[in-house]
């Protein structure tokens, strides 16, 4: 089904690659991965960058340009989108998010790694400490 390199991949691994703010050697490891593996993401993954980049550019963090050519650059890359069904999302996803006192967009992730077996790549405190404690191995960099 996945190769073992694969990981899923959170908005706030993605979002570091193209703020220069948020970045951080963990975030350029994870897009140096994707050379040799695929990366993962549950269907809400391209809205919650997309708003990422959106508030990013309202308060003058990028420019337009340089969201257009993040945007262009991360269409190319292998992360496969991965949709839940409505079940999925209002029962298994919302009883993680309860479980670990997770947003339900980050339960999204954590049930997505869960699902496929695979490990977490995320910036995120939170939800480290919950994919932990839920028996998700977080996504090495190398």
């Amino acid at each position: 089904m996945t190769a073992s390199a694969d990981f899923v991949i959170d908005a706030s691994v993605a979002l570091a690659w193209g703020l220069r703010d948020e970045a951080s050697e963990y975030s350029d490891r994870m897009l140096e991965r994707l050379d040799k593996s695929k990366g993962w993401a549950p269907d809400l993954w391209p809205h919650e960058v997309a708003n990422g980049l959106t508030m990013a550019e309202r308060r003058s963090r990028i420019t337009p340009l340089e969201r257009a050519q993040f945007v262009d650059d991360l269409l190319k890359l292998p992360i496969e989108i991965v949709a839940a069904s409505p079940r999925i999302v209002l029962e298994t996803q919302a009883a993680l998010a309860d479980r670990y006192q997770l947003s339900a967009y980050d339960a999204a992730y954590l049930d997505l790694a869960l699902r496929l077996g695979l490990p977490l790549a995320t910036q995120d405190k939170k939800l480290a400490a919950a994919a932990g404690a839920a028996g998700v191995a977080l996504a090495r960099t190398k």
